[in-house]
């Protein structure tokens, strides 16, 4: 297996794969950002809930901005990113650790099976090309 890219362009398959991955997280990650300032104003920090709500909508919003960029060379970069950041955030609310480790598992997962549905397709095209190519190749009694 190849190791997964940093950067780049990626197949059709796979952009889009990834980039459902990133529209999903955001939608979560916008509950979770609620959920979060509801906690905190709860127990009574208001700054902190404030704090929480505004970096939780940040990060949905760059979930957003890189499932829009999935088609150019760093819309991989910023789904890492992403992900990054998201683990990050177990830091001040410990639950979003469930959420980065699904996330996470469906960007990884995802990634993988995009990039061989890709050769998949790519190898079908070649078969083709090369197959109408050949003298010879067309269909039987025609």
């Amino acid at each position: 297996m190849r190791p997964l890219p940093l950067v780049g362009r990626q197949g059709r398959l796979t952009f889009r794969l990834l980039a459902v991955v990133l529209v999903g997280q955001a939608i979560v990650l916008v509950f979770f950002a609620l959920v979060a300032r509801g906690f905190a104003v709860a127990e009574g920090r208001d700054a902190e809930a404030t704090r929480l709500l505004w970096l939780g909508l940040g990060l949905a919003a760059l979930s957003v901005v890189g499932a829009g960029l999935m088609r150019s060379p760093v819309g991989v970069t910023v789904g890492w990113v992403v992900q990054a950041l998201t683990w990050a955030s177990a830091v001040l609310v410990h639950s979003m650790v469930a959420v980065a480790l699904i996330f996470s598992a469906l960007w990884v997962f995802l990634f993988v099976k995009g990039r061989q549905a890709d050769a998949l397709v790519a190898r079908h095209a070649a078969e083709a090309a090369a197959g109408d190519a050949a003298p010879g190749s067309g269909a039987p009694g025609h």
